[in-house]
């Protein structure tokens, strides 16, 4: 697929040592992987009072709202942590299927949170917990049941992860921050780290593209609205709005100046998002609705182009595809 492999850079001489590295860090990611954090906590805590799902579903959603300004980060410690925090795409059902066995088994380790970190990750996260909130064959459950139970576990479960992630952080930033240094077994030379975010901006964007819009599309044809990213919880145009704007805010930050290009290419993604009508993608099968996410879609790809042009060039990072980009 193509946003995994779009991203093969090659850095000129021109590049400012470690620019912006340091605000990327302090200005986002390491405050947003505190704001995850804790909202998993009030995640927890909701569940924990009534695991209900109408009780469970602001926090889930608040929750699912300080994930995104680091869900496509792929590096350091996310580049495993965020697998079972957010399981998608999972075009084989694997969650669905998880979570009815332990249910339908009345396994005890859907009471177990400490037990909870060696279950698959299908079943962890904020994708196992939206479909036990708004799946309509497992949402109406009662609160003695297994189901609610579950849900109190993986919220749990969820909290832990956040915090271990941000811990983790703290780490790696520096990692990043000594690119270069002669003890840096990571990134042996200084611009190493300002390509490594880089990579992270435009990979999401691809991301984005490709499997946010790109997957419930499908083709003309066949259309796939059952594939759309957190399309129970309604989501889906949430997501890609909410992904485009964290590309924007870190390209800000690695860049330390204005980026008109960029802001501009931003406001077409939220006036094209305005005009899609089901935020859940669920009326890709009709050809008008079809044509306004693929319009959506461009302007995905527009706002990439922006940061290539604001960022990349003045950086001397050229943007490439590696040996494995299909077609």
């Amino acid at each position: 697929m193509r946003f995994f492999n779009v991203l093969a850079l090659t850095i000129g001489l021109a590049t400012p040592a470690l620019a912006g590295v340091d605000e990327a860090l302090d200005n986002h990611i390491l405050p947003e992987l505190a704001s995850f954090a804790a909202a998993a906590d009030d995640l927890a805590e909701a569940a924990q009072a009534d695991c209900r799902a109408p009780a469970v579903r602001p926090a889930f959603q608040a929750t699912f709202d300080a994930w995104m300004p680091i869900a496509d980060l792929r590096l350091g410690p996310s580049e495993t942590g965020a697998l079972s925090i957010a399981f998608w795409p999972d075009p084989r059902g694997f969650t669905q299927r998880t979570l009815t066995r332990l249910i339908a088994d009345d396994d005890p380790i859907t009471g177990d949170v400490e037990g909870y970190a060696e279950v698959s990750i299908a079943a962890r996260g904020l994708f196992a917990l939206e479909m036990l909130l708004y799946d309509p064959d497992l949402a109406d459950y009662t609160p003695d049941s297994t189901a609610c139970r579950l849900v109190t576990t993986i919220a749990g479960d969820l909290d832990r992860q956040a915090d271990d992630l941000a811990t983790a952080w703290t780490g790696f930033a520096d990692t990043l921050r000594t690119a270069g240094e002669p003890e840096n077994a990571t990134y042996l030379a200084r611009d190493e780290a300002v390509r490594a975010i880089y990579t992270q901006i435009l990979s999401s964007l691809a991301f984005t593209e490709d499997q946010r819009l790109g997957a419930p599309m499908g083709s003309f044809d066949r259309p796939r609205p059952a594939r759309a990213e957190a399309r129970r919880s309604g989501r889906s145009l949430r997501n890609v709005v909410l992904a485009a704007q964290t590309a924007r805010d870190l390209a800000t930050e690695l860049a330390g100046h204005d980026l008109p290009e960029t802001d501009a290419a931003l406001e077409h993604v939220r006036t094209a998002a305005g005009r899609v009508g089901d935020p859940a993608f669920q009326d890709v099968t009709d050809p008008q609705a079809r044509l306004r996410v693929e319009v959506l879609q461009q302007a995905v790809g527009s706002l990439s182009a922006a940061i290539q042009t604001e960022i990349g060039a003045r950086l001397g990072i050229a943007p490439g595809f590696n040996s494995q980009d299909g077609d």
